[in-house]
C-alpha cells in the first residue's frame, strides 16, 4: 500500500506532527527522509529495504551516498538527501556542549578536537556569549604544515552573525612547538584591536599541540586587562 492510500492519522508524516518522531519507527522516519516510494514500493517498503541493505541504522549512517544507490528505486536526489541528513547529525554530535570559558584552558579544551591530530595548521574561533558561555566553534582557516591565515575581518564577521558578544582564538602546531610565531604575536594584537573596534571582548589566543597549550602573549598594556567575566 502507498503511503498516501494510508488514512491520514497512520501516515508517518502526520504521526510525527500530531505525536512527535518518538512515535515513528526507524523505516517510517527514513520513508519521509525518501519522500516518495518506487514503482510498486511504498516509501516505508524502500526504507526498510535501504536499512536491510546496509545491515542496520548504524551503518546506513556511516554510509556514503554511492552505497545507498545499489538499491533499486534509490536514486540519486534520495541518496543525496539520506547521507546529507545523517551527515547533519553527526556535525550537531561534534559541536561543542555549552559550557562555560573562564581562562584560557578552556578556550583550548573547546578548539581541541578540530586541532588535534591534524598534520596541516589550523584557526579555530570559539564564540562566547555575554556571560563566557560558548555558542559555537568554527575552523576559519587551513594552511599549510607550518602556517595558516588567521583572517581578523573574516574571524570577526563569524562572531558578529553568530550573536557572539567575545570570543578566543586558538591554533595548532603539527609540529609540536608551543613557541608563538611573529605571524601569531601580529594576529593577536590585531584581533584585539579589531574586536575593541566593533565592541567585541577578545578573549585570548593560544596556541595547542597534541599534548599541551600556551597562550600567545597579549602586549603588556592589553594583558593587564582581565577579559573573562
Amino acid at each position: 500500500m502507498r503511503v498516501k492510500d494510508m488514512p491520514p492519522a497512520d501516515q508517518p508524516r502526520e504521526r510525527l506532527l500530531s505525536s512527535g518522531a518518538s512515535a515513528l519507527a526507524d523505516r517510517e522516519l527514513l520513508a519521509l527522509l525518501l519522500g516518495s516510494g518506487s514503482r510498486g514500493v511504498s516509501a516505508v517498503e524502500l526504507a526498510s529495504q535501504l536499512i536491510a541493505h546496509c545491515g542496520d541504522l548504524g551503518e546506513l549512517s556511516r554510509s556514503e551516498a554511492h552505497r545507498l544507490l545499489a538499491v533499486r528505486g534509490v536514486g540519486p536526489a534520495k541518496a543525496a538527501r539520506v547521507a546529507a541528513a545523517f551527515h547533519l547529525m553527526r556535525r550537531a554530535q561534534a559541536e561543542p556542549e555549552r559550557r562555560r570559558v573562564s581562562c584560557s584552558g578552556d578556550i583550548a579544551a573547546v578548539a581541541a578536537p578540530l586541532l588535534h591530530g591534524c598534520p596541516r595548521e589550523r584557526v579555530v574561533v570559539v564564540i562566547c556569549d555575554s556571560r563566557g558561555s560558548v555558542i559555537r566553534r568554527s575552523l576559519v582557516s587551513e594552511g599549510g604544515s607550518d602556517h595558516a591565515a588567521a583572517p581578523v575581518r573574516d574571524i570577526v564577521t563569524t562572531v558578529l552573525v553568530s550573536g557572539g558578544a567575545a570570543f578566543g582564538l586558538a591554533h595548532n602546531h603539527p609540529g609540536g612547538s608551543l613557541d608563538a610565531s611573529a605571524a601569531d604575536l601580529d594576529a593577536t594584537a590585531r584581533l584585539h584591536e579589531a574586536a575593541e573596534a566593533v565592541g567585541l571582548r577578545f578573549l585570548d589566543h593560544v596556541i595547542v599541540t597534541d599534548n599541551a597549550w600556551r597562550r600567545v602573549a597579549l602586549p603588556p598594556a592589553v594583558a593587564r586587562r582581565q577579559p573573562y567575566v
